[in-house]
């Protein structure tokens, strides 16, 4: 959870760092770019008026004529060719604009009407370009270093950031498994001594004693489960056979779905190969099926596929009913949470799910829930054994 939430810090530091050091990027090439143009264009004018300035970027005049010849004067345009002028003068005349760029030529223009001529100014933009260039680079290069000293700072200072909220955390797992642990000792012994109460018949309330046990024990050993995941204990995976384990759990399953008043239906591809925990895919497959039989429609069937599709295992338990809302769907895996309380029969405490998905991740797989109008399926997707090869 540490390492998670760091991550996520320097995450968003970076994400805000990196998009204000992108605003003041295009702000300064912007301004740039708009000061080049208008120090070219500035230079341009003033040898439209005649004044070529000293030092200044290599600029030259055409002068035309109604009759479509054309006077040039400065020195610029003594590496162009009289084709390439002619060329360069109808491409000018023909443009839009009174200013622009002829990229062809890598020329900035400048032109303006008089009254008998139009005059052009020309002026070589390889300059501007370049200096645009190595703006744009520099910048680039700055921006990067910049971007790697902040996220070495951020990941430094999210330690510190991130720290009392893990001491908070661990002090909550800590509770968490040292409570279970505590209340399971004690529950074992309400448990076995309701039920030698039970053997003499001496005590007309054992029955409630023992229920409410088991239903505490239930607690607790969910608890735990999801305690240990916390903790990051990994379950030992181990080469089986997923299609006869579901099969397995579907035969325990029948009577309690047809106590119920469902029919559990189920098709099973065999042969199905993962590596995974007996006991917490059992876990899992007995969670699914538990849950589709608590919330089916009356008198209507549950229905439990296994399938291989892509390198894939896909698991999938649907049962009819009322279409669960978005805003529950998509809070189902949350701990202690229950979409429909009136309909647990009171005996569930919102975990099942919770530790469904910790075994489904604990495989390296997906666990996900889809709903229409007519009925809502559970998928789970874990991976072949082996990706699928034999």
């Amino acid at each position: 959870m540490s390492g998670k939430l760091r991550w996520k810090v320097v995450g968003l530091n970076m994400l805000f760092v990196t998009a204000v050091l992108l605003a003041i990027f295009i702000a300064v090439v912007s301004s740039a770019r708009i000061s080049l143009r208008q120090n070219t264009e500035l230079q341009l004018r003033q040898a439209l008026d005649g004044r070529m300035a000293q030092g200044g970027l290599p600029c030259f005049v055409a002068e035309v004529f109604p009759s479509g010849t054309a006077h040039i004067s400065g020195s610029a345009y003594d590496r162009l060719d009289e084709d390439t002028l002619r060329k360069l003068v109808q491409d000018c005349m023909a443009q839009s604009e009174d200013a622009g760029v002829l990229p062809d030529y890598h020329l900035r223009y400048l032109r303006t009407a008089g009254f008998v001529t139009v005059r052009i100014a020309f002026a070589d933009s390889s300059l501007e370009q370049a200096t645009l260039r190595n703006l744009i680079i520099t910048s680039l290069l700055i921006g990067l270093a910049a971007l790697a000293v902040l996220f070495g700072c951020s990941y430094v200072l999210s330690g510190f950031v991130t720290r009392p909220v893990e001491k908070a955390w661990q002090e909550q797992r800590r509770f968490l498994s040292d409570a279970s642990h505590e209340l399971k000792t004690p529950l074992t012994v309400i448990l076995s001594s309701a039920d030698l109460l039970a053997e003499n018949g001496e005590n007309v309330y054992v029955d409630n004693i023992r229920s409410e046990s088991r239903r505490m024990k239930k607690l607790v050993e969910s608890m735990l489960t999801l305690s240990r995941a916390d903790d990051g204990h990994h379950m030992t995976l181990m080469p089986l056979d997923w299609s006869d384990l579901l099969a397995d759990t579907a035969l325990l399953f029948e009577p309690v779905a047809f106590e119920a008043g469902h029919e559990l239906r189920y098709r099973i591809e065999k042969g199905v190969q993962i590596n995974g925990n007996d006991e917490a895919l059992r876990q899992l497959a007995g969670i699914l099926l538990d849950n589709a039989i608590k919330y089916a429609a009356s008198d209507t069937p549950i229905y439990l596929t296994l399938a291989k599709r892509d390198k894939r295992a896909v698991l999938t338990v649907e049962n009819s009913g009322a279409p669960i809302p978005p805003e529950k769907a998509a809070r189902l895996f949350e701990r202690f949470y229950r979409a429909d309380e009136s309909r647990s029969g009171g005996d569930g405490f919102g975990l099942g799910l919770s530790i469904a998905q910790s075994i489904v991740q604990e495989h390296k797989g997906t666990i996900r829930c889809e709903c229409d109008e007519r009925s809502t399926r559970f998928i789970v997707d874990l991976p072949l054994q082996n990706g699928g090869t034999l």
